[in-house]
């Protein structure tokens, strides 16, 4: 039912594309990360969540219409459905059924709670569509609540010795998942604007976070003492975040898993926070779906489609995307305060 050419993930039926990364007439977009959600389409679908992120990010004029999840719609005798894929809030699993077959796309996706995404969803099917972002067995990440509650420690610790705490993760998802479990008791919290953006459109679709104050021209950063700062990625090393010193610098995503990426980036310390799936949270994903054939997109790909192959006797293929999936440096920036999502 779905083929994969130049243009994306593409379903001859129903005339749609998913998460395509070249212009089409129609996309249905998994969430609103940049690698899967482009500007250019005639039509949009999404998640009710994704579609004010995606006018945020392309344009209010774009052309969106939104579903819940689990409210199937029908193309060309094409049932398709959204469904929670607990990678970011608003990010959905793509489920197309005709005939009696029927296909999931996973974009991106995670299995455990982080407070601010529905959790994912096993979807039994015959074709399953995964990413393979952290597919090695060395990617094996710690309960979510303890690295919370140690983010939390380091703030204390670092308020304690007259420091500031700037932590570093995505705009988009990962931001909003730091501030939900930040303790304002500690200090106060603030903000770099394009994180102050993104979480105004969460607040609005979702509900309030803990008070934290945007960074901006009327705030004297030398006011900011002992206190945490959650910034992009893409604000390190730029004059912006100097001025906030004395601070130490934290930095959250799966790669920290390996502690020499700490090092090579200049954190004082990473803290091993994902919106992807580790290793163990992949194969049972895929495990549960009961799907024999698979299709690994972007990560190690060529790697865990052989792993698939000789562990589970899977007819498992890599497929060639412009995905990302997570990286240290976000994937697209705008400069400025309001850099990146």
């Amino acid at each position: 039912m779905l083929t994969f050419n130049q243009n994306g993930i593409y379903c001859a039926q129903a005339d749609v594309y998913i998460d395509p990364w070249k212009p089409v007439d129609n996309a249905i977009i998994t969430h609103a990360h940049s690698d899967h959600a482009r500007w250019g389409m005639k039509k949009y679908l999404a998640h009710i969540h994704a579609a004010p992120v995606m006018r945020y990010r392309l344009g209010q004029d774009i052309n969106v219409q939104t579903v819940d999840y689990n409210q199937p719609i029908t193309i060309n005798g094409v049932q398709i459905s959204l469904h929670p894929a607990g990678h970011i809030w608003g990010s959905a699993q793509v489920r197309l059924e005709y005939k009696g077959e029927i296909w999931v796309v996973s974009g991106d996706y995670k299995l455990g709670e982080d407070g601010i995404s529905v959790p994912f969803e096993p979807i039994r099917c015959h074709h399953f569509i995964t990413e393979s972002t952290f597919g090695l067995p060395v990617y094996n990440f710690p309960d979510p609540a303890t690295v919370h509650h140690d983010i939390n420690d380091w703030w204390r610790k670092n308020r304690e010795e007259g420091k500031n705490s700037v932590i570093l993760g995505y705009a988009l998802g990962k931001a909003q998942r730091i501030h939900k479990h930040l303790d304002p008791s500690i200090g106060n919290i603030y903000t770099h604007g394009a994180v102050d953006n993104v979480n105004k459109l969460y607040e609005a679709a979702i509900e309030p976070l803990p008070y934290a104050r945007r960074i901006d021209s009327s705030i004297n950063p030398k006011d900011i003492k002992g206190d945490i700062i959650i910034a992009p990625p893409s604000a390190e090393n730029t004059p912006w975040l100097r001025k906030l010193q004395p601070y130490k610098l934290g930095i959250c995503s799966g790669w920290m898993q390996l502690r020499g990426t700490r090092r090579r980036r200049g954190a004082d310390r990473g803290f091993v926070l994902s919106d992807h799936a580790d290793w163990g949270q992949l194969n049972t994903a895929i495990k549960q779906t009961g799907a024999e054939h698979i299709y690994v997109t972007h990560g190690y790909k060529s790697v865990y489609a052989k792993w698939l192959q000789d562990a589970y006797g899977l007819n498992a293929t890599e497929v060639e995307t412009l995905y990302t999936g997570e990286q240290l440096d976000e994937p697209e920036t705008t400069g400025g305060e309001d850099a990146g999502i």
